[in-house]
């Protein structure tokens, strides 16, 4: 993806050099003008440059001068798929974005991300991984290569595809490898933090330690999977459905070797032949509102499931989401040589 530092210009400059400037840029003849304290102070093209030169404008006036005010902005906390879907109308693809204070975060393209979530994501990795020994005595399962990039990574990479920049890492097992790989994940334009388990915390104990959320809903996910799951379309259910937690869901067939008899008080009322029997199965991949977070208690052991068990106890409205593409949990020897195939094969 693209760093788009090139596209900011200094609100103190002249025509001049914002003319030098786009010149260099090639293809992408926007920019946008800051104040010395990084607030957006307007956008800046060609065709600005040109109406005020034609005007009879100095061309070492202050840019300024002819500098758009009403450019089309995103502000970070309250991106939203509608947002997006109007600018793509009106073929509005390099934007930037904003914080409350107008203080320019990045600049974007839209054409080249599947979407931008309002989501903090945060990646379960602290586990050991027993049954992938031997690979795993050295190595964290996350930073096992499928396709010779690590499964953590490909997931991070999608993740940063649907726009969703913050992200935190939760470690335990050999946890200063992943931390070295991804580091702060400025040289690939995203936001990594880090919280540690300093004991088992279960699958979604150690969200309890996570902090600086900058969003009001979440997207958890576990380190080792492989998908291709349409995140826009999981999130779009979610806010559609005003639901408190959204569960990715897989479908599992159940195979049953012999005939099924059903019963009632002693009367068969039904008999199947070997049915199979479908259900909707956890994909390891959760949506929730941030509040979520104060049902987890504090540094004890908690699983997912347990999680799902309390909300349910409290009243709160779970849905889930099924996978339609791809998603292979990455868990035993098969599964890792099966991956290494599948990847090769499906789009990703």
């Amino acid at each position: 993806m693209k760093d788009y530092k090139n596209n900011i210009i200094s609100d103190k400059l002249s025509i001049r050099d914002a003319l030098i400037r786009l010149n260099n840029l090639g293809s992408d003849l926007t920019l946008f003008v800051i104040s010395d304290t990084a607030k957006l102070v307007g956008s800046l093209t060609d065709g600005d440059i040109r109406r005020a030169l034609i005007n009879n404008m100095e061309i070492n006036e202050s840019l300024l001068l002819c500098t758009n005010r009403n450019c089309q902005y995103l502000r970070e906390k309250n991106i939203t798929i509608e947002k997006i879907k109007d600018l793509e109308k009106k073929s509005i693809f390099v934007v930037p974005i904003v914080d409350e204070n107008f203080l320019l975060i990045k600049i974007t393209n839209i054409k080249e991300t599947y979407s931008i979530l309002p989501l903090d994501a945060i990646i379960m990795a602290g586990g050991r991984g027993e049954r992938l020994r031997p690979f795993t005595d050295s190595v964290p399962k996350p930073l096992l290569k499928v396709g010779g990039i690590p499964i953590i990574e490909r997931n991070v990479n999608r993740l940063k595809n649907y726009g969703i920049n913050n992200m935190t890492i939760a470690l335990k097992y050999l946890g200063n490898q992943i931390r070295d790989h991804f580091q702060d994940g400025s040289s690939n334009q995203i936001n990594i933090s880090y919280v540690e388990e300093k004991q088992a915390l279960g699958t979604i104990g150690a969200l309890k330690l996570v902090q600086n959320l900058a969003h009001e809903d979440l997207l958890v996910m576990n380190s080792d999977l492989l998908t291709n799951i349409d995140f826009e379309q999981m999130y779009l259910l979610y806010k559609e459905s005003d639901a408190d937690m959204i569960i990715a869901s897989t479908s599992y067939e159940v195979n049953i070797p012999y005939a099924v008899l059903e019963s009632e008080n002693g009367i068969i009322s039904s008999f199947r032949e070997k049915p199979t029997y479908t259900y909707s199965s956890n994909a390891g991949i959760y949506m929730m509102k941030k509040n979520v977070i104060d049902i987890i208690p504090e540094r004890d052991f908690y699983n997912a499931t347990d999680l799902i068990e309390d909300m349910i106890k409290l009243g709160k409205k779970i849905i889930h989401f099924p996978i339609l593409g791809y998603w292979l949990d990455i868990g035993k020897h098969e599964d890792f040589e099966k991956a290494q195939n599948d990847v090769e094969r499906i789009k990703f």
